[in-house]
């Protein structure tokens, strides 16, 4: 157990000293930039509040550094950051960060709370392997609620642009106009049709940039629409009637995924019925029976 706990504090000291060493050349050169270059620095609170960020910043940079990722590796995680709206380029440097950083807090709350000492080896294994999977798991959780919010809110934005294309607007100015109104209520939403409207505006063909659209988000109905759309470009059939068809098509399928969900749940009561209610209901009815049972055959066998 010693051991174990002496080499873990080891580690941990050499890995500090090596991000010190890390940190202590870009502390000078951020001194060296401040120097030469004369810039108002905030005072007071909010002065504390940017050196800590600017801190921080940097320590999660030089940690996503020491972390090895190959290119392949990284460009799948920048695409799973895009799907759950992270599109900042420092999003992929916090999240290696944290694939670094979470496994040594874990460690450390267990020699600080002393739970390490039953198991040393299970423990600070499991806790290297959940802290170095919880980052990835979290992101997952992110990516499926915001396609889930996407879905929910697809109808509504295509009831909108039917609204604007039957007034009279192009298909490319009911889109910009639709990510204007549904900022506030659906900002997912808005953001990426706002993204393929600027898209279109930088010259890209319509096609790609809604199938990019479909490669971000990666979301089933977005993909439908899509197709739907392109198939309608091309063919030349009328877009408003398109785009009220697929919107009635999407209510119905969440109608009927609805009844589906509905119709599982007699199903899934069947274990909180049998683990949880049937037992209270024979202890209520049986346990009378029971107790008189047992004192009559304690009487018999008394006599």
């Amino acid at each position: 157990m010693g051991i174990a706990l002496f080499s873990f504090l080891v580690i941990f000291l050499l890995i500090a000293s090596a991000g010190l060493i890390l940190f202590y050349r870009e502390a000078m050169l951020q001194r060296i930039t401040a120097v030469t270059t004369d810039r108002p620095k905030p005072k007071g609170l909010m002065g504390t509040i940017h050196q800590t960020g600017l801190s921080l910043g940097t320590m999660v940079e030089q940690f996503e550094r020491i972390m090895p990722k190959s290119k392949a590796e990284a460009s799948v995680v920048q695409t799973r950051l895009i799907r759950a709206g992270y599109r900042n380029d420092s999003a992929i440097k916090l999240f290696y960060g944290a694939k670094f950083l979470t496994p040594l807090i874990l460690c450390l709350l267990l020699v600080v709370t002393g739970l390490g000492h039953y198991s040393p080896v299970f423990l600070y294994g499991m806790a290297l392997a959940l802290g170095f999977l919880l980052p990835d798991f979290w992101l997952g959780n992110r990516i499926a609620a915001r396609q889930a919010r996407i879905t929910r809110g697809l109808p509504d934005v295509l009831d909108l642009l039917v609204i604007c294309v039957e007034a009279g607007l192009s298909l490319d100015q009911a889109l910009q106009r639709t990510a204007q109104e549904l900022h506030s209520t659906r900002p997912d939403l808005s953001d990426e049709l706002g993204i393929v409207a600027l898209e279109q505006s930088a010259g890209r063909p319509r096609a790609d940039a809604w199938r990019n659209l479909a490669e971000r988000t990666d979301v089933d109905s977005i993909r439908n629409l899509v197709s739907v759309l392109v198939q309608s470009e091309k063919f030349g059939t009328s877009i408003a009637r398109t785009l009220r068809i697929h919107s009635d098509t999407l209510r119905t399928q969440r109608r009927q995924k609805v009844e589906e969900q509905a119709a599982k749940t007699t199903v899934k009561l069947v274990f909180p019925l049998v683990l949880f209610i049937f037992p209270s209901i024979f202890l209520v009815t049986l346990g009378p029976a029971v107790i008189i049972m047992m004192e009559s055959f304690h009487k018999f066998l008394a006599h």
